[in-house]
């Protein structure tokens, strides 16, 4: 991607590849070698939360006018202090009528969904007592709540990292039982040897137990250094690095270039983020609850009579797919997983992301450099 008014919309709003990686390409852009996506530190506003009067009134206390006239006398109370006019309440809030708790439903704000290309040298964490950047230096304030990483990624590893305001979003997409896969650029020394590859296809065994790649594919390299593309559906801390390093390959740098059905974006620079809009989050928590009906269905008791394989009632195998040994996800040798996990080409723009991205850079105007939107930070080294 570059300044040039005549490159095609369909170049700048595809996912990062894999060949992306390979080739340099990536980071090209993710060094700001060409447009960068530009962000803006503090988010949009969303839908103003209602008035506490008019909440009032719709439970049936009175009207607005007389609502307000108990506020003005003191009489109501918001999370144990006094209300006053025009006050206005959200999901969470505890309200008192003459010191009576009232039970009122407000729902709540809907999720906020935020998509941020992870450089190496961040960690992601609150609180570091080393005082090494984070992640969450870096985003936008949210006005009620906190951010919630999907998963982690560690110290040296880059790429795609979702953050989300909502807790039951986060444990959708992250949860290893419901096996979203992540997919990833790894870079490893030496070449790995057919029988190494089966066996990281097969299962390695961890400190904290087994773990298995989806799917592997060679991806070239050069000199000693090989690069592959690996599928994995849990995130336990460092497993692609401890699982190559099991059978003998040292890991020299490593990239998620997707998470379920949402892809790194090209342009999304280093160090910046874009929020996902209401289609696509909507999109992303349909392949989450995808995920997890899938799984629902796997766990239904088998028909009686019907012999259930032993591998398949152990919970772990049963998040890798319970396949057979010397096969993947899909029960064939090399292969991608057919299984039910979602195909990242869902949207009009051809992936989740791609509708959001797409906006941003309209609001920018041509070449991504408006004058309004500032970038979003700088690298950490």
């Amino acid at each position: 991607m570059n300044d040039s008014p005549d490159q095609p919309d369909e170049d700048i709003l595809r996912p990062v590849g894999f060949e992306d990686v390979v080739s340099g390409q990536f980071d090209q852009e993710a060094e700001g070698l060409v447009s960068p996506l530009i962000t803006k530190r503090v988010l949009p506003p969303q839908a103003e939360s209602p008035k506490l009067h008019k909440v009032l009134a719709q439970a049936g206390l009175g009207s607005r006018l007389e609502m307000e006239q108990l506020i003005l006398e003191g009489r109501i109370s918001v999370n144990n202090e006094p209300a006053h006019i025009g006050q206005r309440i959200q999901f969470g809030d505890q309200i008192k009528v003459n010191g009576r708790p009232l039970r009122i439903r407000i729902d709540p704000p809907p999720p906020r969904v935020i998509a941020y290309h992870k450089p190496a040298g961040e960690i992601v964490t609150h609180d570091d007592p080393k005082n090494r950047p984070t992640v969450f230096r870096k985003l936008p304030r949210l006005q009620h709540g906190k951010w919630q990483s999907v998963g982690r990624l560690d110290l040296n590893t880059e790429g795609l990292l979702l953050f989300t305001s909502s807790g039951e979003l986060a444990n959708r997409l992250m949860h290893p039982r419901f096996g979203l896969e992540r997919e990833y650029a790894v870079r490893v020394l030496g070449a790995l040897s057919n029988e190494e590859k089966q066996k990281l296809i097969d299962g390695v065994m961890l400190d904290d137990g087994m773990a298995q790649f989806g799917t592997i594919e060679n991806g070239g390299g050069e000199g000693a250094n090989c690069w592959y593309r690996v599928t994995i559906s849990e995130g336990r801390n460092r497993e692609v690095r401890r699982m190559m390093e099991a059978v003998g390959h040292a890991v020299s740098r490593l990239i998620r270039i997707r998470y379920g059905a949402m892809v790194l974006p090209h342009g999304l620079r280093r160090s910046t983020f874009m929020e996902l809009d209401e289609a696509d989050i909507r999109a992303l928590t349909h392949a989450a609850n995808k995920a997890q009906t899938a799984t629902v269905q796997e766990d239904t008791p088998p028909v009686a009579g019907r012999p259930q394989d032993r591998r398949s009632q152990n919970p772990r195998n049963r998040a890798f797919g319970a396949k057979k040994p010397g096969q993947n996800k899909s029960g064939q040798r090399g292969e991608k997983p057919a299984g039910n996990q979602p195909d990242p080409m869902k949207t009009s723009q051809g992936y989740i992301g791609a509708d959001s991205f797409s906006r941003q850079r309209k609001e920018q105007g041509p070449g991504g450099r408006s004058g309004g939107p500032r970038r979003n930070g700088g690298r950490s080294r």
